[in-house]
């Protein structure tokens, strides 16, 4: 599962990073905090238009959805697209093998369950500051002619690491390595090369640390740097 991730990152920073330029720059808000409930817009490399950035709302809705009504209930079901059925489940599947994306983070937030209580934890990669989530997307256009670009965030089982901070679902998102980013976006992609690209990276490839209860506190502002600072708490969990 992923549902909370830090987009702190700023315009330049992005098209630096992935040789694309930002459309609609305006309404980008970068931010420590973004959670897919909130249905943020977020910034994604698509595979039809991999120059540009552009901004799609998180939660897929497939091109065959029927109304509003069935786009919405859909919508709150599909931030994430699980590896083990992405191709088979009708949502996902033709998005799978035609619109595939990328979702750039610095990094993302899970919770260890210890007893009674959730400790939250940020994971990010160690050799790259700003890396990218798998995804896919799709186009539904509802009446009145606009038209709503929404993704899906890839997941995949969870790494040893991973394992013990997610220890509830034991689930983690695709990271795509800088390598292996154009492969997941080719047109073109054999089923055995995707699957190969949804396997967990390596433990030893992420660093991760508990954060302040901040991140749970909705009454607050989380776009702080706080968020994803070092916090230590009284329960010793298994990787304190």
């Amino acid at each position: 599962m992923c549902f909370t991730v830090n987009v702190n990152i700023v315009r330049e920073e992005l098209e630096d990073r992935y040789g694309a330029d930002l459309i609609d720059r305006d309404k980008y808000r970068p931010s420590y905090y973004y959670h897919a409930y909130s249905l943020p817009l977020m910034p994604v490399v698509c595979s039809d238009n991999p120059a540009s950035l552009r901004l799609f709302r998180w939660g897929l809705i497939p091109s065959w959805a029927a109304d509003e009504s069935e786009a919405s209930e859909i919508m709150m079901k599909t931030f994430n697209a699980r590896s083990e059925t992405i191709d088979t489940k009708p949502a996902f599947r033709e998005s799978f093998a035609l619109r595939r994306c990328l979702v750039p983070v610095r990094g993302f937030f899970e919770w260890q369950h210890i007893g009674g209580r959730k400790i939250p934890w940020y994971i990010s990669l160690r050799d790259e500051d700003i890396f990218s989530l798998a995804g896919i997307w799709d186009s539904w256009t509802m009446k009145g002619g606009i038209t709503l670009n929404t993704f899906s965030v890839v997941t995949t089982k969870a790494n040893e690491l991973m394992a013990e901070i997610h220890n509830t679902k034991k689930r983690m998102p695709v990271i795509l390595l800088a390598s292996a980013e154009k492969i997941w976006l080719k047109g073109e992609l054999e089923k055995s090369a995707a699957a190969a690209l949804m396997e967990p990276v390596a433990s030893e490839m992420l660093k991760a640390h508990t954060v302040s209860p901040l991140i749970t506190n909705v009454r607050a502002d989380r776009n702080r740097p706080e968020l994803v600072m070092p916090y230590n708490y009284p329960v010793q969990g298994l990787l304190f």
